[in-house]
């Protein structure tokens, strides 16, 4: 039997437990370390002999024991590093942390998020309209708000797809150029590149985030500025990145329309033009019109709406006029499914519960580090991207939702890129380096593109790397299995394969609207499980503010003021310097 070595220094092998904790119903985040069912998750895992070849030939029914359904999601979690007893004892976890009255209270809209004293409401923005009974928040109609913005939006879009909405000259828009940064885009862009096959015939839609001239220097290059729509996304109308790249665009509009003959070079024809051919998605609603939007064609969101949960809000009008109100209706519903199951199937069978438990499991007691995600679908090759900020963002912290430092380690990096591109890259260091990186494999059994090279499906084929990588990876290969293919001793250990390196397998029908719903909802849901159990403020995002205030107060000494360079600590100072040199 194989087992892969747990670093020095694990929890499971460390001091003895704290004395467990009573429990009781409070606003302060309970210490789960001081929990009876944390002292027994680490004296099971002190034990605990991982062997995922001898556990399947031992028990039939492992598969299908540990197989889950969350609405079209098909997820396999029996080639964790689990047993019964394992699962058994994080659902005590969970209880013990009061996990289900965090989880009612997030979708009543209780003021989870402390740090900010904001509710957090982010499943608001896919509840069905009409759903009973209504939601009212702080005194105020959520679902009212929330239908009616959609309404806004749909609206819009409906103008946009059928060329109703014209530019300056009253040609229709033929592409929408979406500006925004972090949740303004992240989520935008990788729900059109996984939509792609629901995408209208005649649109395109470019993405702008990185405060770099290149970004908006080549995004803009070959469009047609009397064919082009201009979204600016910015809930304070006042992000640097976002708010740089829409000047930068509106100049590349006048620009254009003026050297075209399309509009005379006067104040009035740029407002027009500005007027035609930009829109907002933002509550500031002065600063939009500063910048010359008509407030009436900005769409609104709440504070109840971070960043990073807010791509099924207004943020994703441009994936609304790409794929159609209809399909992005589809979309949320995909995203209210999942909701659902989160919200009222038992803890036992709850698949974002179990997923979220599990990440806990690996990071805290057997000391990984960081987490794989895998699709093996080109169209979701900005999936891992997009989950980098939801996960890290949410969960990098180090200390608790009542400002106390944390008694765990919390969160885990997130990476990855669709197979098989990513096994001729970096699966070597998950089958054969000495890191435990759990991995989830994504699919769909309906291809957007059913492709044969000659009789061969090569879907078909695809998938077959999708699932024999879980199977490698779970059963790996023995010295003695590689020695009867007659392989020289002298190389026997190079190619044995430890096994036993942790997976999870999530299979849906096809990559439709509801299905990337249901996917960006399982992740969500996962990532407040683990903070729960932390007992951290996943809905906060400090850490990211102190750069770009110092990236401000910077600028001066970058553009070379003497006085500001001369205040720079020696290594910023230097750097500036050779900056400024080469720069010239």
């Amino acid at each position: 039997m194989v087992v892969v070595p747990r670093p020095v220094g694990l929890p499971c092998e460390g001091s003895p437990p704290a004395p467990p904790q009573e429990r009781t119903v409070t606003h302060a985040p309970i210490d789960v370390t001081r929990t009876t069912s944390w002292a027994d998750l680490m004296a099971h895992c002190r034990v605990l002999e991982p062997n995922l070849r001898g556990w399947f030939a031992e028990d039939p029914g492992r598969a299908e024991r540990f197989t889950y359904q969350a609405a079209d999601l098909h997820v396999d979690l029996s080639k964790n590093l689990i047993t019964d007893e394992t699962r058994d004892l994080l659902l005590r976890l969970a209880e013990d942390v009061h996990l289900p009255d965090r989880i009612e209270a997030m979708f009543r809209g209780d003021h989870i998020n402390v740090t900010e004293d904001r509710a957090v409401l982010h499943t608001a923005l896919r509840r069905p309209a009409g759903l009973q009974p209504p939601l009212v928040v702080d005194g105020q109609d959520v679902d009212a708000d929330v239908h009616a913005v959609l309404a806004k939006v749909y609206d819009f879009a409906a103008k946009v797809r059928s060329g109703e909405w014209t530019g300056v000259t009253g040609k229709p828009v033929r592409t929408v150029v979406n500006i925004g940064i972090g949740g303004s885009d992240l989520g935008p862009v990788m729900a059109y590149e996984a939509l792609q096959p629901y995408v209208a015939d005649g649109l395109e839609v470019r993405f702008v985030s990185n405060i770099d001239p290149t970004d908006v220097a080549e995004t803009t290059q070959g469009l047609d500025p009397e064919t082009t729509l201009f979204i600016v996304a910015s809930k304070t109308f006042g992000t640097l990145e976002t708010l740089t790249n829409a000047r930068l665009a509106r100049e590349w509009l006048w620009k254009g329309l003026i050297a075209a003959g399309a509009i005379e070079d006067v104040d009035d024809a740029r407002t027009a033009a500005v007027s035609a051919h930009f829109v907002a998605v933002s509550t500031a609603l002065d600063k939009v019109a500063a910048f010359g939007i008509d407030p009436e064609n900005a769409f609104g969101f709440w504070d109840w709406v971070g960043g990073r949960y807010s791509v099924d809000s207004a943020i994703g009008t441009s994936l609304a006029i790409a794929i159609g109100p209809e399909r992005f209706a589809e979309f949320l519903a995909g995203f209210h499914a999942v909701d659902e199951h989160f919200r009222t199937t038992p803890l036992v069978e709850n698949v974002p519960v179990l997923m979220g438990l599990l990440n806990v499991w690996y990071v805290n007691f057997l000391g990984a580090e960081s987490h794989a995600v895998l699709p093996y679908s080109q169209h979701l090759h900005r999936f891992a991207a997009y989950l980098q900020q939801l996960t890290m963002e949410s969960n990098g912290k180090s200390v608790r939702w009542d400002g106390t430092p944390v008694t765990t380690d919390t969160g885990e990096i997130f990476w990855g890129e669709p197979g098989t591109n990513g096994q001729h890259a970096f699966y070597q260091l998950i089958h054969q380096g000495t890191r435990l990186i759990p991995a989830d494999f994504i699919a769909v059994a309906s291809p957007a593109h059913p492709l044969k090279d000659g009789e061969t499906d090569v879907h078909g084929l695809f998938l077959a790397n999708y699932f024999a990588q879980t199977k490698a990876l779970a059963f790996g290969k023995s010295a003695e299995e590689v020695r009867a293919e007659g392989t020289p001793e002298a190389i026997v250990p190079a190619r044995v394969f430890e096994g036993n390196r942790p997976t999870t397998s999530i299979l849906a029908p096809a990559l439709t609207p509801s299905v990337l719903g249901q996917l960006i909802a399982l992740y969500e849901h996962i990532t407040f499980v683990q903070g729960v159990i932390w007992g951290i403020d996943s809905f906060d995002q400090w850490g990211v503010e102190l750069g770009k205030q110092l990236a401000t107060e910077l600028a001066p000494a970058v553009a070379g003021e003497v006085e500001a360079l001369a205040s720079q600590d020696a290594s910023t100072k230097a750097l500036i310097e050779r900056y400024l040199e080469l720069r010239g």
